[in-house]
This record gives C-alpha cells, sequence and structure tokens, in this order.
C-alpha cells in the first residue's frame, strides 16, 4: 500500500513551506494531522505540533462542512522565523468562515471558536481577480516563543 503523503522535506531556501492536494472528505482530517506532525518534526517545531493538528483538523472539517469543493489543499508554512501558519485552500471563495454564535445544547459549529481560542491569530484570503477570486485560503497562525 502507498502512502498518501509525499516524503517530507526541508525547503533548501526562503521560507519553508509545504503543500499538497487531497480529497475534501473527512478521512482528510488524518491524514493531515500526520502532515503537520511530519512537517513540524523535520523543522524540530515538535512543540506546535499538537496544537497545530488540532488547528489542521478543524480547518479541514470545516471545508469538507461547508464547501461543495472536490479537493482542498492543505499549507503548511513559515512565513517568518516566528510565526507558523496552516491553511486550508478550498474553491468556494464566495462561502468565508464566519465566527458564529453556537448554542449550548448544538452539536456542532465550535471549530472557528476553538481555533480563535487557541491560534494567535487567524483569518482568511482571497485568490485571484479581486472581482471574481478562484478560492480562499483559510488559515491560522502560531507564534514562536523563545529560542529555535
Amino acid at each position: 500500500m502507498t502512502s498518501p503523503l509525499k516524503p517530507v522535506q526541508a525547503a533548501p531556501t526562503g521560507h519553508p513551506a509545504y503543500s499538497q492536494t487531497f480529497p475534501c472528505e473527512p478521512s482528510t482530517a488524518k491524514i493531515g494531522r500526520k502532515l503537520v506532525r511530519d512537517v513540524l518534526g523535520v523543522w524540530h517545531l515538535d512543540n506546535l505540533a499538537d496544537v497545530a493538528a488540532l488547528i489542521i483538523s478543524e480547518l479541514i472539517a470545516n471545508a469538507v462542512r461547508h464547501t461543495p469543493c472536490g479537493s482542498i489543499r492543505l499549507i503548511i508554512g513559515r512565513p517568518s522565523a516566528t510565526r507558523l501558519r496552516v491553511g486550508v485552500v478550498d474553491r468556494a471563495p464566495s462561502r468565508k468562515p464566519v465566527l458564529g454564535q453556537v448554542g449550548e445544547d448544538d452539536e456542532s459549529g465550535r471549530g472557528l471558536l476553538l481555533i480563535d481560542g487557541i491560534a494567535d491569530r487567524w483569518g482568511y484570503d482571497l485568490h485571484g481577480p479581486d472581482e471574481r477570486p478562484r478560492c480562499k485560503e483559510v488559515w491560522a497562525e502560531l507564534f514562536m516563543k523563545g529560542d529555535e
């Protein structure tokens, strides 16, 4: 059996980043958690793995639940020496993430609230022409504390 993951390798130049496309389905969450842990292991950022894996799970769950996409792209990057960003790109730019209110008895709808509580910041970016974006990336960032 072959692994659905490409081998994780550190980028030799620039800001490290890794991305891969997967089906937009619930089983991708397990793959996403492993991918995040593998990448952060290569970058020696294991201390962020649990939180980043939880965030990517929630981002994937939101894409699966709220978009009609057949595939999503998982992105893990270090936009600076002190920031880690995980994100999910889908082709449903009109379906923007909304931090909603959830009732005490509601069984779902807490994903972005959870991300808002554990990430240092989160948001979304539309990609493509302003008048007709092709896709959106919903992302969350963790700031690294202390020396690397």
